[in-house]
Protein backbone atom coordinates (compact mmCIF):
# COMPACT_ATOMS: atom_id res chain seq x y z
CA UNK A 1 0.00 0.00 0.00
CA UNK A 2 2.93 2.57 1.21
CA UNK A 3 4.40 1.28 -2.29
CA UNK A 4 1.12 2.56 -4.24
CA UNK A 5 1.56 5.95 -2.47
CA UNK A 6 4.98 6.51 -3.00
CA UNK A 7 4.19 5.71 -7.19
CA UNK A 8 1.22 8.19 -6.50
CA UNK A 9 3.18 10.94 -5.51
CA UNK A 10 6.02 10.66 -8.17
CA UNK A 11 3.31 10.84 -11.08
CA UNK A 12 1.21 13.38 -8.85
CA UNK A 13 2.79 17.43 -8.71
CA UNK A 14 1.54 17.13 -4.99
CA UNK A 15 1.64 19.92 -2.40
CA UNK A 16 3.85 20.76 0.58
CA UNK A 17 0.74 19.57 3.08
CA UNK A 18 0.83 16.45 1.52
CA UNK A 19 4.56 15.73 2.17
CA UNK A 20 4.09 16.95 5.49
CA UNK A 21 1.33 14.85 6.02
CA UNK A 22 3.27 11.26 4.39
CA UNK A 23 5.95 12.99 7.18
CA UNK A 24 3.81 12.64 10.20
CA UNK A 25 1.71 9.63 8.93
CA UNK A 26 5.35 7.90 8.57
CA UNK A 27 6.34 8.64 11.86
CA UNK A 28 2.83 6.84 13.22
CA UNK A 29 3.73 3.88 10.97
CA UNK A 30 7.31 3.31 11.53
CA UNK A 31 6.97 2.65 15.46
CA UNK A 32 3.92 -0.22 14.98
CA UNK A 33 6.18 -1.71 12.06
CA UNK A 34 8.98 -1.95 14.61
CA UNK A 35 6.81 -4.61 16.47
CA UNK A 36 6.40 -6.52 13.87
CA UNK A 37 10.44 -7.30 12.89
CA UNK A 38 10.76 -9.05 15.63
CA UNK A 39 7.99 -11.37 15.46
CA UNK A 40 9.57 -13.42 12.69
CA UNK A 41 12.92 -14.20 14.67
CA UNK A 42 13.13 -17.21 16.60
CA UNK A 43 11.48 -17.34 19.79
CA UNK A 44 12.44 -17.77 23.45
CA UNK A 45 11.97 -19.96 25.95
CA UNK A 46 10.16 -17.58 28.33
CA UNK A 47 8.30 -17.50 25.24
CA UNK A 48 7.57 -20.94 25.26
CA UNK A 49 6.66 -21.43 28.75
CA UNK A 50 4.00 -18.28 28.66
CA UNK A 51 2.69 -19.89 25.45
CA UNK A 52 2.04 -23.30 27.00
CA UNK A 53 1.20 -22.27 30.62
CA UNK A 54 0.13 -18.98 30.72
CA UNK A 55 -1.05 -17.40 27.46
CA UNK A 56 -4.94 -18.60 28.16
CA UNK A 57 -5.12 -17.35 31.71
CA UNK A 58 -4.13 -14.09 29.95
CA UNK A 59 -6.56 -14.32 27.20
CA UNK A 60 -9.05 -15.55 29.91
CA UNK A 61 -8.45 -12.70 32.21
CA UNK A 62 -8.45 -10.02 29.80
CA UNK A 63 -11.43 -10.81 27.93
CA UNK A 64 -13.59 -11.31 30.64
CA UNK A 65 -12.38 -8.03 32.41
CA UNK A 66 -13.22 -6.26 28.99
CA UNK A 67 -16.42 -8.47 28.38
CA UNK A 68 -17.75 -7.59 31.92
CA UNK A 69 -16.70 -3.68 32.11
CA UNK A 70 -18.04 -3.61 28.74
CA UNK A 71 -21.70 -5.07 29.39
CA UNK A 72 -21.93 -3.11 32.43
CA UNK A 73 -20.82 0.33 31.27
CA UNK A 74 -23.16 -0.06 27.97
CA UNK A 75 -26.34 -0.94 30.44
CA UNK A 76 -25.21 2.08 33.12
CA UNK A 77 -24.29 4.65 30.91
CA UNK A 78 -27.44 4.02 28.37
CA UNK A 79 -30.06 4.42 31.30
CA UNK A 80 -28.18 7.52 32.68
CA UNK A 81 -28.50 8.87 29.37
CA UNK A 82 -32.34 7.81 28.85
CA UNK A 83 -33.26 9.43 32.31
CA UNK A 84 -31.72 12.57 32.35
CA UNK A 85 -32.98 13.34 28.30
CA UNK A 86 -36.49 12.10 28.40
CA UNK A 87 -37.70 12.90 31.96
CA UNK A 88 -37.83 16.17 34.22
CA UNK A 89 -35.33 16.04 36.76
CA UNK A 90 -34.56 18.91 38.99
CA UNK A 91 -31.15 20.10 37.89
CA UNK A 92 -31.10 18.09 35.26
CA UNK A 93 -27.69 20.67 33.67
CA UNK A 94 -25.77 20.54 36.66
CA UNK A 95 -25.98 16.57 36.71
CA UNK A 96 -25.32 16.28 33.65
CA UNK A 97 -22.08 17.66 34.33
CA UNK A 98 -21.58 15.80 37.19
CA UNK A 99 -22.00 12.84 35.28
CA UNK A 100 -19.44 13.50 32.96
CA UNK A 101 -16.82 14.14 35.84
CA UNK A 102 -16.23 10.32 36.86
CA UNK A 103 -13.25 11.14 33.90
CA UNK A 104 -11.62 12.97 35.45
CA UNK A 105 -10.06 9.84 38.15
CA UNK A 106 -7.86 7.53 36.54
CA UNK A 107 -9.24 3.91 37.14
CA UNK A 108 -6.13 3.01 39.04
CA UNK A 109 -6.69 5.93 41.34
CA UNK A 110 -9.90 4.42 41.83
CA UNK A 111 -8.52 1.10 42.80
CA UNK A 112 -6.33 2.15 45.32
CA UNK A 113 -8.67 4.24 47.03
CA UNK A 114 -11.95 1.31 47.43
CA UNK A 115 -9.21 -1.24 48.15
CA UNK A 116 -7.87 0.61 50.83
CA UNK A 117 -11.05 1.62 52.13
CA UNK A 118 -12.22 -2.04 52.26
CA UNK A 119 -8.95 -3.11 53.97
CA UNK A 120 -8.86 -4.80 56.78
CA UNK A 121 -7.59 -0.95 58.50
CA UNK A 122 -9.58 0.76 56.07
CA UNK A 123 -12.62 3.17 56.77
CA UNK A 124 -15.27 0.82 55.77
CA UNK A 125 -13.81 -2.19 57.88
CA UNK A 126 -13.61 -0.16 60.96
CA UNK A 127 -16.63 1.78 60.65
CA UNK A 128 -18.35 -1.80 60.46
CA UNK A 129 -16.76 -3.37 63.23
CA UNK A 130 -16.00 -0.48 66.06
CA UNK A 131 -19.51 1.76 64.69
CA UNK A 132 -22.20 -1.63 64.07
CA UNK A 133 -20.29 -3.85 65.87
CA UNK A 134 -20.70 -6.34 63.00
CA UNK A 135 -17.94 -8.81 62.22
CA UNK A 136 -17.97 -10.45 58.82
CA UNK A 137 -15.50 -12.56 56.95
CA UNK A 138 -12.36 -10.50 55.02
CA UNK A 139 -13.46 -12.04 51.94
CA UNK A 140 -17.07 -10.12 51.82
CA UNK A 141 -14.76 -6.81 51.57
CA UNK A 142 -12.36 -7.87 48.83
CA UNK A 143 -12.87 -6.29 45.63
CA UNK A 144 -8.76 -7.17 44.06
CA UNK A 145 -10.42 -10.03 42.36
CA UNK A 146 -11.78 -9.53 38.07
CA UNK A 147 -15.23 -8.35 39.36
CA UNK A 148 -13.79 -5.48 41.47
CA UNK A 149 -11.63 -4.72 38.43
CA UNK A 150 -14.45 -4.61 35.80
CA UNK A 151 -16.60 -2.27 38.63
CA UNK A 152 -13.45 0.18 39.27
CA UNK A 153 -13.67 0.27 35.23
CA UNK A 154 -17.34 0.67 35.08
CA UNK A 155 -17.67 3.13 37.51
CA UNK A 156 -14.77 5.81 35.87
CA UNK A 157 -15.55 4.49 32.38
CA UNK A 158 -19.22 4.79 32.13
CA UNK A 159 -19.19 8.34 30.68
CA UNK A 160 -17.73 7.28 27.43
CA UNK A 161 -21.16 5.48 26.65
CA UNK A 162 -23.23 8.28 28.43
CA UNK A 163 -21.84 11.66 26.35
CA UNK A 164 -22.35 9.35 23.23
CA UNK A 165 -26.18 8.16 23.76
CA UNK A 166 -27.26 11.13 25.42
CA UNK A 167 -26.11 13.15 22.57
CA UNK A 168 -27.81 10.98 19.98
CA UNK A 169 -30.86 10.85 22.22
CA UNK A 170 -31.10 14.43 22.63
CA UNK A 171 -31.24 14.89 18.66
CA UNK A 172 -34.32 12.98 18.75
CA UNK A 173 -37.45 14.21 17.49
CA UNK A 174 -40.55 13.86 19.54
CA UNK A 175 -42.63 12.91 16.68
CA UNK A 176 -40.17 9.25 17.30
CA UNK A 177 -42.07 8.96 21.12
CA UNK A 178 -45.35 10.33 19.85
CA UNK A 179 -46.01 7.75 17.36
CA UNK A 180 -45.07 4.75 19.72
CA UNK A 181 -47.17 6.09 22.42
CA UNK A 182 -50.64 6.43 20.22
CA UNK A 183 -49.75 2.59 19.32
CA UNK A 184 -50.04 1.77 23.11
CA UNK A 185 -46.44 0.99 24.41
CA UNK A 186 -45.44 1.68 27.62
CA UNK A 187 -42.28 3.40 28.25
CA UNK A 188 -40.71 0.20 29.01
CA UNK A 189 -41.86 -0.99 25.66
CA UNK A 190 -40.28 2.50 24.01
CA UNK A 191 -37.10 2.36 25.16
CA UNK A 192 -36.12 -0.88 24.96
CA UNK A 193 -37.49 -1.74 21.68
CA UNK A 194 -37.23 1.21 19.87
CA UNK A 195 -34.70 3.85 21.38
CA UNK A 196 -31.92 1.27 22.21
CA UNK A 197 -32.11 -0.12 18.74
CA UNK A 198 -32.22 3.31 17.53
CA UNK A 199 -29.08 4.34 19.70
CA UNK A 200 -27.13 0.98 18.77
CA UNK A 201 -24.11 3.03 16.92
CA UNK A 202 -23.91 5.36 19.69
CA UNK A 203 -23.90 2.38 22.37
CA UNK A 204 -21.57 0.48 20.50
CA UNK A 205 -19.15 3.48 20.02
CA UNK A 206 -18.66 4.14 23.37
CA UNK A 207 -18.65 0.81 24.15
CA UNK A 208 -15.29 0.28 21.81
CA UNK A 209 -13.93 3.84 23.40
CA UNK A 210 -14.40 2.16 26.98
CA UNK A 211 -12.64 -1.27 25.60
CA UNK A 212 -9.90 0.33 24.31
CA UNK A 213 -8.95 2.55 28.01
CA UNK A 214 -9.48 -1.02 29.47
CA UNK A 215 -7.11 -2.77 27.02
CA UNK A 216 -4.97 0.15 27.50
CA UNK A 217 -5.07 0.24 31.50
CA UNK A 218 -1.74 -0.91 33.68
CA UNK A 219 -2.66 0.41 37.07
CA UNK A 220 -5.83 -1.34 37.62
CA UNK A 221 -4.53 -4.79 37.30
CA UNK A 222 -1.33 -4.55 38.35
CA UNK A 223 -2.35 -3.35 41.86
CA UNK A 224 -5.01 -6.12 41.95
CA UNK A 225 -2.68 -8.85 41.00
CA UNK A 226 -4.66 -10.02 37.81
CA UNK A 227 -2.91 -11.55 35.14
CA UNK A 228 -3.11 -9.82 31.37
CA UNK A 229 -1.25 -8.80 28.31
CA UNK A 230 -0.40 -5.27 29.45
CA UNK A 231 1.15 -6.93 33.18
CA UNK A 232 2.54 -9.53 31.52
CA UNK A 233 4.54 -7.36 28.68
CA UNK A 234 5.31 -5.26 31.52
CA UNK A 235 6.49 -8.24 33.90
CA UNK A 236 8.74 -9.92 31.07
CA UNK A 237 10.21 -6.44 29.57
CA UNK A 238 11.64 -5.13 33.21
CA UNK A 239 11.75 -8.43 35.43
CA UNK A 240 12.89 -11.07 32.85
CA UNK A 241 15.02 -8.53 30.23
CA UNK A 242 13.14 -10.50 27.12
CA UNK A 243 12.26 -7.44 25.13
CA UNK A 244 11.39 -10.27 22.41
CA UNK A 245 8.86 -12.50 24.23
CA UNK A 246 7.68 -8.83 25.27
CA UNK A 247 7.08 -8.33 21.75
CA UNK A 248 5.47 -11.12 21.27
CA UNK A 249 3.16 -10.88 23.84
CA UNK A 250 2.43 -7.08 22.50
CA UNK A 251 1.38 -8.66 18.87
CA UNK A 252 -1.06 -10.75 20.68
CA UNK A 253 -2.70 -7.95 22.36
CA UNK A 254 -2.57 -6.10 18.90
CA UNK A 255 -4.69 -9.11 17.27
CA UNK A 256 -6.96 -8.78 20.26
CA UNK A 257 -7.60 -4.66 19.54
CA UNK A 258 -8.51 -5.89 16.21
CA UNK A 259 -11.00 -8.07 17.03
CA UNK A 260 -12.49 -5.82 19.22
CA UNK A 261 -12.52 -3.26 16.62
CA UNK A 262 -13.91 -5.41 13.94
CA UNK A 263 -16.64 -6.33 15.59
CA UNK A 264 -17.35 -2.85 16.73
CA UNK A 265 -17.59 -2.41 12.96
CA UNK A 266 -20.19 -5.23 12.57
CA UNK A 267 -22.44 -4.29 15.58
CA UNK A 268 -22.77 -1.11 14.08
CA UNK A 269 -23.58 -2.15 11.02
CA UNK A 270 -24.90 -0.41 7.59
CA UNK A 271 -28.12 0.92 8.66
CA UNK A 272 -28.78 4.82 9.03
CA UNK A 273 -31.70 6.73 10.12
CA UNK A 274 -32.75 9.78 8.86
CA UNK A 275 -36.38 11.96 9.37
CA UNK A 276 -38.56 12.32 6.02
CA UNK A 277 -39.19 16.06 7.70
CA UNK A 278 -36.80 18.87 8.38
CA UNK A 279 -39.33 19.94 11.15
CA UNK A 280 -37.90 18.23 13.85
CA UNK A 281 -39.51 18.97 17.68
CA UNK A 282 -37.66 18.62 20.46
CA UNK A 283 -38.68 15.81 23.08
CA UNK A 284 -40.97 17.06 25.70
CA UNK A 285 -39.49 15.75 29.10
CA UNK A 286 -41.75 13.54 30.61
CA UNK A 287 -42.74 14.32 35.05
CA UNK A 288 -41.30 11.62 37.39
CA UNK A 289 -43.45 10.35 39.67
CA UNK A 290 -43.99 7.23 42.14
CA UNK A 291 -41.05 4.51 41.86
CA UNK A 292 -39.96 5.55 38.71
CA UNK A 293 -38.56 8.94 40.64
CA UNK A 294 -37.24 6.97 43.22
CA UNK A 295 -35.29 4.82 41.08
CA UNK A 296 -34.32 7.65 38.49
CA UNK A 297 -32.68 9.43 42.12
CA UNK A 298 -31.64 6.33 43.33
CA UNK A 299 -29.53 5.20 40.01
CA UNK A 300 -28.01 8.49 39.71
CA UNK A 301 -27.27 9.19 43.66
CA UNK A 302 -25.62 6.04 43.99
CA UNK A 303 -23.86 6.70 40.96
CA UNK A 304 -22.18 10.19 41.98
CA UNK A 305 -21.74 8.79 45.21
CA UNK A 306 -19.51 5.68 44.03
CA UNK A 307 -17.69 7.30 40.82
CA UNK A 308 -16.87 11.04 42.48
CA UNK A 309 -18.46 11.77 45.97
CA UNK A 310 -16.41 9.06 48.31
CA UNK A 311 -13.28 8.58 46.12
CA UNK A 312 -12.57 12.38 46.24
CA UNK A 313 -13.66 12.83 50.24
CA UNK A 314 -11.69 9.61 50.70
CA UNK A 315 -8.57 10.72 48.86
CA UNK A 316 -9.24 14.26 50.62
CA UNK A 317 -9.35 12.87 54.00
CA UNK A 318 -5.93 11.12 53.23
CA UNK A 319 -4.38 14.17 52.47
CA UNK A 320 -5.06 15.49 55.57
CA UNK A 321 -3.82 12.83 57.72
CA UNK A 322 -0.58 12.57 55.61
CA UNK A 323 -0.33 16.52 55.01
CA UNK A 324 3.25 16.14 57.15
CA UNK A 325 4.92 13.53 55.14
CA UNK A 326 3.56 15.00 51.91
CA UNK A 327 5.07 18.48 52.76
CA UNK A 328 8.13 17.12 52.09
CA UNK A 329 7.50 15.73 48.86
CA UNK A 330 8.55 18.56 45.90
CA UNK A 331 4.80 18.31 44.77
CA UNK A 332 4.96 21.60 42.97
CA UNK A 333 7.94 20.37 40.56
CA UNK A 334 6.39 17.00 39.98
CA UNK A 335 3.15 19.27 38.68
CA UNK A 336 5.24 21.24 36.61
CA UNK A 337 6.58 18.44 35.31
CA UNK A 338 3.34 17.23 34.35
CA UNK A 339 1.60 20.52 33.38
CA UNK A 340 5.37 20.92 30.99
CA UNK A 341 4.71 17.50 29.19
CA UNK A 342 1.03 17.24 28.57
CA UNK A 343 0.81 21.19 27.50
CA UNK A 344 3.86 21.01 25.02
CA UNK A 345 2.75 17.14 23.95
CA UNK A 346 -0.53 18.72 23.28
CA UNK A 347 0.18 21.79 20.89
CA UNK A 348 3.07 19.14 18.93
CA UNK A 349 -0.44 16.98 18.64
CA UNK A 350 -3.07 19.45 17.55
CA UNK A 351 -0.36 21.46 15.02
CA UNK A 352 -0.01 18.21 13.64
CA UNK A 353 -3.80 17.06 13.07
CA UNK A 354 -4.29 20.30 11.54
CA UNK A 355 -1.93 20.06 9.04
CA UNK A 356 -3.38 16.63 8.28
CA UNK A 357 -7.02 17.19 8.72
CA UNK A 358 -6.27 20.27 6.15
CA UNK A 359 -4.35 18.50 3.76
CA UNK A 360 -7.37 15.35 3.90
CA UNK A 361 -9.81 18.69 3.02
CA UNK A 362 -7.68 20.20 0.34
CA UNK A 363 -6.75 17.24 -1.62
CA UNK A 364 -9.65 15.11 -2.57
CA UNK A 365 -7.71 12.34 -3.94
CA UNK A 366 -7.09 8.66 -2.10
CA UNK A 367 -3.56 9.34 -1.07
CA UNK A 368 -4.80 12.13 1.27
CA UNK A 369 -7.78 9.52 2.65
CA UNK A 370 -5.48 7.15 3.10
CA UNK A 371 -2.69 9.35 4.99
CA UNK A 372 -5.83 10.39 7.32
CA UNK A 373 -6.84 7.12 8.29
CA UNK A 374 -3.63 5.57 8.85
CA UNK A 375 -2.28 8.39 11.31
CA UNK A 376 -5.21 7.85 13.32
CA UNK A 377 -4.63 4.46 14.34
CA UNK A 378 -2.61 4.38 17.66
CA UNK A 379 -5.79 5.41 19.61
CA UNK A 380 -7.11 1.58 18.78
CA UNK A 381 -3.23 0.13 20.63
CA UNK A 382 -2.87 -0.20 23.77
CA UNK A 383 -0.03 2.02 25.60
CA UNK A 384 2.38 -0.33 26.31
CA UNK A 385 2.24 -1.58 23.03
CA UNK A 386 3.26 1.51 21.33
CA UNK A 387 5.52 2.03 24.44
CA UNK A 388 7.54 -1.15 22.79
CA UNK A 389 7.48 0.29 19.18
CA UNK A 390 8.73 3.94 20.01
CA UNK A 391 11.61 2.59 21.97
CA UNK A 392 12.58 -0.42 19.13
CA UNK A 393 12.57 2.82 16.72
CA UNK A 394 13.98 5.57 18.81
CA UNK A 395 16.84 3.00 19.55
CA UNK A 396 17.30 2.34 16.32
CA UNK A 397 17.91 5.59 14.90
CA UNK A 398 19.80 6.58 17.53
CA UNK A 399 22.19 3.75 16.71
CA UNK A 400 21.84 4.63 12.98
CA UNK A 401 22.79 8.70 13.77
CA UNK A 402 25.78 7.86 16.17
CA UNK A 403 27.13 5.58 13.84
CA UNK A 404 27.19 8.34 10.77
CA UNK A 405 27.37 11.45 12.75
CA UNK A 406 30.06 12.28 15.45
CA UNK A 407 27.58 12.16 18.14
CA UNK A 408 28.84 12.07 21.81
CA UNK A 409 25.75 10.81 23.76
CA UNK A 410 24.94 7.58 22.17
CA UNK A 411 21.38 8.29 24.27
CA UNK A 412 20.38 11.89 23.04
CA UNK A 413 16.81 10.86 22.24
CA UNK A 414 15.98 7.41 24.49
CA UNK A 415 16.78 10.29 27.29
CA UNK A 416 15.21 12.75 26.55
CA UNK A 417 11.40 13.92 26.63
CA UNK A 418 11.13 13.77 23.10
CA UNK A 419 10.41 10.19 23.21
CA UNK A 420 7.83 10.27 25.37
CA UNK A 421 6.31 13.25 23.34
CA UNK A 422 6.60 11.33 20.21
CA UNK A 423 5.11 8.29 21.71
CA UNK A 424 1.75 10.47 22.81
CA UNK A 425 1.86 11.96 19.31
CA UNK A 426 1.38 8.48 17.98
CA UNK A 427 -1.24 7.14 20.61
CA UNK A 428 -3.38 10.44 21.07
CA UNK A 429 -3.25 11.94 17.31
CA UNK A 430 -6.43 10.76 16.71
CA UNK A 431 -8.44 12.79 19.34
CA UNK A 432 -7.01 15.98 18.34
CA UNK A 433 -7.76 14.64 14.49
CA UNK A 434 -11.39 14.25 14.93
CA UNK A 435 -11.82 17.48 16.90
CA UNK A 436 -9.78 19.50 13.83
CA UNK A 437 -11.38 17.69 11.37
CA UNK A 438 -15.44 18.26 12.91
CA UNK A 439 -14.27 22.11 12.78
CA UNK A 440 -13.69 21.92 8.90
CA UNK A 441 -16.21 19.95 7.80
CA UNK A 442 -18.47 23.10 9.93
CA UNK A 443 -17.07 25.90 8.04
CA UNK A 444 -16.57 23.98 4.61
CA UNK A 445 -14.65 25.28 1.80
CA UNK A 446 -16.28 28.66 1.32
CA UNK A 447 -14.36 30.66 3.13
CA UNK A 448 -11.14 29.49 2.12
CA UNK A 449 -12.22 29.45 -1.67
CA UNK A 450 -13.16 33.72 -1.18
CA UNK A 451 -9.70 34.13 0.53
CA UNK A 452 -8.00 32.59 -2.32
CA UNK A 453 -9.59 34.39 -4.97
CA UNK A 454 -8.36 37.76 -3.24
CA UNK A 455 -5.26 36.84 -3.96
CA UNK A 456 -3.86 34.56 -0.68
CA UNK A 457 -2.26 31.90 -0.26
CA UNK A 458 -2.64 28.63 1.50
CA UNK A 459 -0.93 29.37 4.32
CA UNK A 460 -2.16 33.11 5.02
CA UNK A 461 -5.64 31.58 4.39
CA UNK A 462 -5.36 29.47 7.21
CA UNK A 463 -3.89 31.65 9.84
CA UNK A 464 -6.02 34.01 9.09
CA UNK A 465 -9.64 32.98 7.94
CA UNK A 466 -9.72 28.98 9.11
CA UNK A 467 -7.82 28.70 12.16
CA UNK A 468 -9.64 31.67 13.66
CA UNK A 469 -12.88 30.16 12.49
CA UNK A 470 -12.50 26.59 14.15
CA UNK A 471 -10.74 27.52 17.42
CA UNK A 472 -13.64 26.02 19.17
CA UNK A 473 -12.34 22.82 17.98
CA UNK A 474 -8.87 23.31 18.58
CA UNK A 475 -9.37 24.23 22.35
CA UNK A 476 -11.56 21.61 22.88
CA UNK A 477 -9.31 18.88 20.80
CA UNK A 478 -6.34 20.80 23.04
CA UNK A 479 -8.50 20.14 26.35
CA UNK A 480 -8.99 16.60 25.17
CA UNK A 481 -5.48 15.21 24.58
CA UNK A 482 -4.47 17.66 27.12
CA UNK A 483 -6.55 15.46 29.97
CA UNK A 484 -5.53 11.80 27.95
CA UNK A 485 -1.68 12.81 28.57
CA UNK A 486 -2.33 14.11 32.25
CA UNK A 487 -4.33 10.14 32.84
CA UNK A 488 -2.27 8.01 30.93
CA UNK A 489 0.03 5.80 32.83
CA UNK A 490 1.85 3.12 30.90
CA UNK A 491 3.59 5.38 28.12
CA UNK A 492 4.27 7.68 30.97
CA UNK A 493 5.54 4.52 33.23
CA UNK A 494 8.07 3.21 30.35
CA UNK A 495 9.48 5.98 28.26
CA UNK A 496 9.44 8.83 31.09
CA UNK A 497 13.19 9.94 31.26
CA UNK A 498 15.27 9.38 34.27
CA UNK A 499 14.56 10.64 37.47
CA UNK A 500 11.39 12.72 35.91
CA UNK A 501 8.41 12.22 37.99
CA UNK A 502 4.74 12.80 36.97
CA UNK A 503 1.72 12.88 38.74
CA UNK A 504 0.22 9.93 37.47
CA UNK A 505 4.15 8.17 37.95
CA UNK A 506 4.09 9.60 41.26
CA UNK A 507 0.92 8.18 42.22
CA UNK A 508 1.41 4.37 41.18
CA UNK A 509 5.01 4.35 42.61
CA UNK A 510 3.00 5.31 45.88
CA UNK A 511 0.46 2.89 45.43
CA UNK A 512 3.23 -0.07 44.30
CA UNK A 513 4.74 0.69 47.69
CA UNK A 514 1.60 -0.05 49.96
CA UNK A 515 1.59 4.42 50.88
CA UNK A 516 -1.23 4.74 49.64
CA UNK A 517 -1.84 7.70 52.18
CA UNK A 518 0.56 9.04 50.29
CA UNK A 519 -0.90 9.22 46.74
CA UNK A 520 -3.94 11.11 47.60
CA UNK A 521 -2.13 14.48 47.24
CA UNK A 522 -1.07 13.56 43.54
CA UNK A 523 -3.98 12.01 42.87
CA UNK A 524 -6.22 14.83 43.62
CA UNK A 525 -4.12 17.41 41.72
CA UNK A 526 -4.66 15.02 38.99
CA UNK A 527 -8.30 15.01 39.28
CA UNK A 528 -8.57 18.59 40.18
CA UNK A 529 -6.51 19.16 36.99
CA UNK A 530 -8.57 17.30 34.67
CA UNK A 531 -12.35 18.23 36.08
CA UNK A 532 -11.14 22.02 35.88
CA UNK A 533 -10.18 21.04 31.98
CA UNK A 534 -13.46 19.08 31.60
CA UNK A 535 -15.60 21.44 33.12
CA UNK A 536 -14.21 23.93 30.91
CA UNK A 537 -15.02 22.41 27.71
CA UNK A 538 -18.28 22.01 28.83
CA UNK A 539 -19.00 25.76 29.07
CA UNK A 540 -17.06 26.40 25.73
CA UNK A 541 -19.45 23.38 24.03
CA UNK A 542 -22.58 25.07 26.12
CA UNK A 543 -21.79 28.68 24.90
CA UNK A 544 -20.83 27.59 21.37
CA UNK A 545 -23.83 25.50 21.00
Amino acid sequence: MMNRVLREIRKRKLTGWVWCSLALTSLILLPNLSILSPLFTPATENWFHIQEYLLADYLKNTFAIVGGTAIFSALLGTLLAYIITFYEIRGSKLLHLLLILPLAIPPYIGAYVYAEMLSYTGTVQRFVRYGLGISAPQSMYNIMHIPGAVAMYTLFLYPYVYLLVKSFFSKQSAAVVETAQSLGKSQKEIFLFLLIPLARGAIVGGTTLVILEVLNDYGVVRYFGIPTFTTAIFRVWFSLGDIDTAIRLSGVLMLTVLVFVAAEKLLRGRRKYQYATAQIRPIRKRPLTGFYRLFAWGTIGTCLALALGIPVLQLVYWAILSFDRIASMDLFSITLNTLEISTVASIFIIVSAVILANTARLQSSWISTFLSKISTIGYAIPGAVIAMGVLLFILSLENELTSRLPIKNTAFLSSSMAMLIFAYFVRFLTIAYNSVETGFDKIGLRFYEASISLGKGNLRTLFTVDLPMITPALVSGFILVFVDILKELPLTMILRPFNYDTLAAKSFEYANDEMIHETAMTSLVIIALAAGSIILLYVLNRRNT
